[in-house]
C-alpha cells in the first residue's frame, strides 16, 4: 500500500485532462508516479499543491524534435534575426575573434542576403583562416567558407554525395553553399566527429532543462545517430534523463539497397533493446526530400522560377526500406515538405501495408508543408499520422517561402485543418533547433496563425488555424498516440504517468497574445517537480 505522505494532490485550479472521456477537472491525484484519480481529496497525510487558480495540463510532447542539437544550438552564432549580409559577418566576426577553434552558426535566412547567394567570399572576407560552418533556419543548407571546404577536404574534383549537393560556379569551384545531404551528411558527419562525448552530455543536459523548465516532458528526436544514442543511454544509466525520449534512426540514402537495409537491421536492432518508457527507439527516419526555401523540396509543379527538384529519395529506393521496416514493427517517419515527396512516401507506405498485412502503425509524415488534397484523404485512409510543426508557419519566415512558390499553393500551405478534417491524426512539435522550441507559442501560431517572433505582421492564411483546445490536443494526446505512448503519457487519467504541467494563466481565459507570456510555474515528469518558475527559457516571447 502506498504510504499516503507519498501520495500528491494538485487542486484548487482547473485542469485540462486531453482526455475525450473526461476533459476536465479540478484536482488530481498522483501517487507512485502515476495518476490514481480525477476529483478527489486523495488520502490523510498527502502532500497538497494549491494551485491558486493556475491551469493544469498533461505535459507537452514534442513530436519532432533534434534533443542534443537542440541544446548545442545555445552555444552557437544565432542568425535568424540578423538583418542582413553585413550583420551576418559582424556577428561571425565577432566570434572568430573570442578565439574559437571552427565558427558554428544556425538560423540565417534567405531574406537577409538581399537577394544574393550564400558564398564563401561573403564569409572570407570577414572570417579568411578560421572554419566557419552556417548551418541554414531549416537545417538543410549549410553555409561555409574557404577554410571549411579546406577543411572538408572539398575542391573541384569532390563529387556530390548521394541526396545532395555542393554548388559550385561556372567553373566547378565549391561556392560555399552545401544542400541536403552535403550538409545533413558530409559537413554534420565531419563536426560530430569533432565533438567529445562530454560536450554531447552536457548539450543533452541543456536542451532537457531548457525543455522541462517550458513544460515539454517527453520528446521525439526524429533522426538519432550514434552519438546521439550514445549520450541518451549514459544519462539512463545515471538516472539522469528526466525527460522521455523516443527516438526514430536516421536512415540515410546510401548506394546499394543492401546497404540501405543494413541501416534499418541497426535501428531494429536498437529498437529491441531499447524499449522503455524512459528511451526507446521506435522506428526509422527518412527524408524523402528537402525545403522549400532552397527550393530543394520535390513538388509536382515547378517553383516560381521554373526549377524543381529530384526527391532524395525515389520511389524504388525508398520502399524496400520501409517494407522491411513496416515488417519488423517499427514505425516509419518520413519527412515530406513538397507535394511530390509526400505522394512517393504515400506509395512506398501503401506498398508495405500490402506487403505486410493490416494492423496498427502509427507511420508517420513529417512537416507536410505542401500537400495534396489527395494525398491527405489518403494519408487519412491509411493510418498515417500528419506531424507537423505550427512555427513552420510563422509569418515572420514565410516571405522566401512564399517567394519561391509564387502561386496558390501557399494559400493552401501547412493546412492543418485539411489534415483533421479528413479524419487523419494531427501532431505538433516543434523541429528544434529549426524553430523555437517552447511550447505555447507553438500554441498561439496555431491557433491565429500570427507571428510569435515579431508583433504586427498580418495572419498566414487563418483560415486553417485550429482552435485553442485542439491545439492543445495535437501536442499532447496525438502528440504521444504518434509515438505509442497514449497509454503513459498525452493526457491526464487514472493509470498515465503524472507529467504535469502548471501554468500561471488559464489560455481559455485570456487574449490568445497572453500564451507569449504565460509562465510556466511547475513542471512534474513521474510526479516528481522537475522544474520550477524561474528556469524558464528565452524564445517563447515577442523578439521585435
Amino acid at each position: 500500500m502506498t504510504d499516503p505522505t507519498d501520495t500528491l494532490v494538485l487542486r484548487g485550479g482547473r485542469i485540462f485532462t486531453a482526455d475525450p472521456a473526461r476533459p476536465w477537472a479540478e484536482s488530481v491525484v498522483v501517487a507512485d508516479g502515476r495518476v490514481v484519480s480525477l476529483d478527489q481529496d486523495g488520502p490523510d497525510g498527502a502532500r497538497v499543491v494549491d494551485l491558486d487558480g493556475a491551469f493544469v495540463l498533461p505535459g507537452f510532447v514534442d513530436a519532432h524534435t533534434h534533443l542534443v542539437e537542440m541544446g548545442a544550438s545555445a552555444g552557437e552564432v544565432a542568425l535568424v534575426d540578423a538583418a542582413d549580409v553585413a550583420e551576418i559577418q559582424a556577428r561571425v566576426a565577432a566570434a572568430a575573434a573570442e578565439g574559437r577553434e571552427r565558427v558554428i552558426g544556425n538560423g540565417w535566412l534567405h531574406p537577409a542576403l538581399g537577394g544574393r547567394e550564400p558564398h564563401k567570399e561573403i564569409l572570407d572576407a570577414v572570417v579568411p583562416d578560421v572554419p566557419v560552418y552556417l548551418q541554414a533556419n531549416d537545417l538543410h543548407s549549410t553555409w561555409v567558407n574557404s577554410a571549411a571546404l579546406r577543411e572538408l577536404g572539398i575542391d573541384a574534383s569532390t563529387p556530390d554525395p548521394i541526396g545532395g549537393t555542393i554548388e559550385r560556379d561556372a567553373a566547378g569551384e565549391a561556392t560555399g553553399l552545401l544542400s541536403e545531404m552535403a550538409a545533413l551528411g558530409l559537413a554534420r558527419s565531419f563536426l560530430a566527429a569533432q565533438v567529445t562525448d562530454a560536450d554531447r552530455d552536457a548539450w543533452l543536459r541543456a536542451g532537457m532543462a531548457r525543455y522541462l523548465a517550458d513544460g515539454v516532458t517527453t520528446v521525439v528526436d526524429m533522426g538519432v545517430e550514434e552519438h546521439d544514442l550514445a549520450a541518451f543511454e549514459r544519462a539512463l544509466a545515471a538516472d539522469a534523463l528526466p525527460l522521455r525520449v523516443v527516438g526514430h534512426w536516421l536512415v540515410k540514402p546510401a548506394a546499394t539497397t543492401e546497404e540501405n537495409l543494413a541501416q534499418v537491421e541497426t535501428a531494429i536492432a536498437h529498437a529491441r533493446r531499447l524499449d522503455g518508457e524512459r528511451l526507446r527507439i521506435t522506428g526509422i527516419k527518412v527524408m524523402a526530400d528537402g525545403v522549400i526555401d532552397s527550393c530543394t523540396a520535390s513538388m509536382a509543379r515547378p517553383y516560381a522560377d521554373g526549377s524543381n527538384a529530384a526527391p532524395i529519395w525515389d520511389r524504388e529506393a525508398l520502399t524496400p526500406v520501409v517494407v522491411a521496416a513496416d515488417a519488423a514493427g517499427l514505425q516509419v517517419a518520413i519527412h515530406a515538405i513538397g507535394d511530390e515527396a509526400s505522394a512517393i512516401a504515400l506509395d512506398a507506405l501503401e506498398e508495405a501495408i500490402r506487403v505486410n498485412g493490416p494492423r496498427d502503425r502509427r507511420h508517420r509524415m513529417e512537416h507536410l508543408e505542401v500537400v495534396s488534397e489527395e494525398s491527405i484523404a489518403r494519408l487519412a485512409r491509411l493510418g498515417v499520422v500528419a506531424s507537423m510543426q505550427p512555427v513552420h508557419a510563422d509569418p515572420a519566415i514565410q516571405d522566401n517561402w512564399r517567394a519561391m512558390l509564387g502561386d496558390d499553393r501557399v494559400e493552401r500551405g501547412y493546412p492543418w485543418r485539411e489534415v483533421t478534417d479528413a479524419g487523419g491524426v494531427l501532431a505538433f512539435g516543434t523541429d528544434a533547433p529549426t524553430a523555437p522550441h517552447p511550447p505555447l507559442p507553438n500554441m498561439y501560431v496555431a491557433t491565429t496563425r500570427r507571428s510569435a517572433l515579431v508583433d504586427g505582421l498580418p495572419a498566414n492564411t487563418p483560415h486553417l488555424a485550429v482552435p485553442l483546445a485542439e491545439a492543445l490536443t495535437h501536442a499532447t494526446r496525438d502528440a504521444a498516440y504518434a509515438s505509442r505512448l497514449e497509454d503513459v503519457v498525452g493526457s491526464i487519467a487514472p493509470g498515465r504517468a503524472a507529467d504535469l504541467v502548471v501554468l500561471a494563466r488559464d489560455p481559455f481565459a485570456t487574449a490568445p497574445e497572453d500564451l507569449l507570456t504565460t509562465e510556466v510555474l511547475r513542471t512534474f515528469a513521474g510526479g516528481i517537480e522537475v522544474a520550477r518558475e524561474g528556469q524558464r527559457t528565452a524564445g517563447s516571447s515577442v523578439l521585435v
